[in-house]
């Protein structure tokens, strides 16, 4: 358990009132969000203020998945349905204004226009990258320890739950 106050409350290019403490306080550090959130949730059923408390996620790390190889034949399928919906959504807008008989021709002729301007678009800026990036992925930042802050003047009131726990104290 961290006695220490922490670094996490208000500062003047800090975080606003809804996600800031005034002088918080560690409660202790997790490995896991679950241990944290498990923490806050016991002195929720003990009737604490948890208003006063906050889970901060620290030591941020960025991880990047690849999920498949990105080709010539998959940029143009993916420019081209997102070309279609643009399209659709562009010609049903356009359908609300059009004369009663027109309304299909609008949508039709902003599908067809939207997919070849997805297409060639898509292609334009997969040729751009000269093979730089030949993946698709998907990024998630996530946090490696989660501590848990309250207020300084609830400080003492939180550990005395928490402590109370048994085999289930914060570490």
């Amino acid at each position: 358990m961290t006695a220490s106050s922490s670094s996490w409350g208000r500062t003047s290019a800090g975080p606003g009132p809804v996600m800031a403490l005034a002088y918080p306080m560690s409660l202790g550090v997790h490995d896991k969000y679950d241990d944290a959130q498990a923490a806050v949730d016991f002195l929720s059923d003990h009737e604490f203020p948890v208003e006063h408390c906050m889970i901060v996620g620290t030591d941020l790390k960025q991880l990047e998945k690849v999920t498949g190889r990105l080709t010539t034949g998959r940029v143009a399928v993916g420019g081209l349905l997102s070309g279609i919906w643009l399209g659709l959504f562009v010609g049903l807008i356009f359908a609300l204004f059009a004369p009663s008989g027109d309304a299909l021709v609008a949508v039709i002729g902003a599908v067809l226009f939207g997919a070849v301007f997805g297409l060639v678009w898509a292609l334009l800026g997969y040729a751009m990258t000269r093979g730089r990036r030949d993946f698709v992925s998907v990024t998630q930042v996530v946090a490696t320890r989660y501590e848990v802050l309250t207020e300084h003047n609830l400080v003492q009131q939180a550990r005395d739950l928490l402590d109370g726990r048994g085999g289930n104290a914060l570490t």
